[in-house]
């Protein structure tokens, strides 16, 4: 009987756990992917303290508005503010995400100094952003990439987190595997599909 009553645990546990992660995406991780096209759908998946570290520290000494698109759990967002990267402000659209935010700004003592925006980030001006940070997925890399182009200003820089911008070529990388970032200066980017596409056209 040990084994039986073992097995039914076991079914269970697992049935339970299967609730579980089907109820943590239906209530916290859908609603920001409701009016989202399913190519641009990023899964929440948050960044470690090393990602976090590297990125910033491909901001340090910089100055001006820096935005984290798809801000997730606010992480980044406060700690740009820690260190000094002002105003800084993230945009997400899932609401739960977005609670979680501004509580861990509160904790940190930054309520009210940093913000979290719900806007869909396709939608936002970027043309006033000198620092911007993006933990997304590989497929929305391509479409992001025509948008910074078209809005940020020769000054900014573009941090990634995970994987590359796989048209452009870094200004800088810091780390390993998944902790690898690329810092991108759009400038120098501007300037390498200029290049690209003069020589193309000769």
């Amino acid at each position: 009987r040990g084994p039986g009553l073992g097995g039914r645990a076991l079914l269970a546990l697992a049935v339970a756990s299967g609730a579980a992660a089907w109820a943590t995406w239906a209530v916290v991780l859908m609603p920001g992917f409701r009016r989202v096209p399913l190519r641009l759908q990023v899964p929440y998946q948050p960044s470690s303290p090393r990602q976090v570290a590297n990125a910033l520290a491909l901001l340090r000494g910089r100055a001006g508005k820096t935005v984290d698109l798809g801000s997730g759990d606010g992480r980044l967002v406060v700690e740009a503010y820690k260190q000094g990267l002002r105003p800084a402000l993230g945009y997400e659209l899932n609401p739960w995400l977005l609670c979680l935010a501004n509580y861990r700004a509160w904790r940190a003592g930054y309520h009210g100094k940093v913000s979290f925006l719900k806007k869909d980030l396709w939608k936002v001006d970027l043309s006033d952003c000198n620092n911007v940070i993006v933990f997304l997925a590989p497929s929305v890399k391509p479409p992001l990439a025509a948008k910074l182009m078209a809005e940020l200003p020769d000054g900014a820089r573009v941090v990634a987190g995970r994987y590359p911008f796989p048209s452009w070529t870094p200004s800088s990388t810091l780390g390993q595997g998944l902790e690898q970032v690329w810092a991108y200066d759009m400038k120098e980017v501007r300037r390498a599909v200029q290049s690209s596409a003069q020589g193309s056209a000769v």
